[in-house]
């Protein structure tokens, strides 16, 4: 497999294992375990999650380096990488300082208003998983088509 396909799909899928390790398991099963209160699990949950968005800068940087430095050749790999791109800036950016503080204020002790700011965040997630998973068929298609050409 070239480079041009490999880095995408390395880093397609290592983005995709931290997200679903993390945000679809971690998240909700840290306050299933014995003795984790709610301010415990929200306290994790901000370290994890902040430790989470670094990864996820580093693996989007690298994706829009990759697909800026091959785009001579075709717009295809920015265009594939602009979706979780900009879904991860919008995280870091809004959603999850809006959670952010939300944990605090419940960690302080305080009751904040009900919000979908979890639902939105969830959806988001999902949406850039599928987006990842999208980027690594059509680089296993491409290079599929690349090996039978020759």
């Amino acid at each position: 497999m070239k480079r041009r396909i490999a880095i995408p799909v390395i880093i397609s899928l290592l983005w995709i294992g931290f997200v679903a390790a993390i945000s679809f398991m971690e998240a909700w099963l840290k306050f299933r375990a014995p003795g984790v209160t709610l301010e415990i699990g929200l306290s994790i949950g901000r370290l994890v999650f902040n430790a989470l968005n670094k990864v996820e800068l580093l693996f989007g940087t690298i994706l829009l380096i990759h697909s800026i430095y091959y785009l001579k050749e075709s717009a295809k790999p920015m265009i594939q990488c602009l979706p979780p791109i900009i879904i991860l800036v919008i995280q870091t950016l809004y959603v999850l300082p809006v959670l952010d503080l939300r944990a605090e204020t419940i960690i302080a002790g305080i009751k904040p208003e009900p919000s979908y700011m979890h639902f939105y965040y969830v959806v988001l997630e999902a949406i850039k998983v599928i987006s990842l998973i999208l980027i690594v068929v059509t680089n296993f298609n491409l290079s599929n088509s690349e090996k039978n050409t020759f």
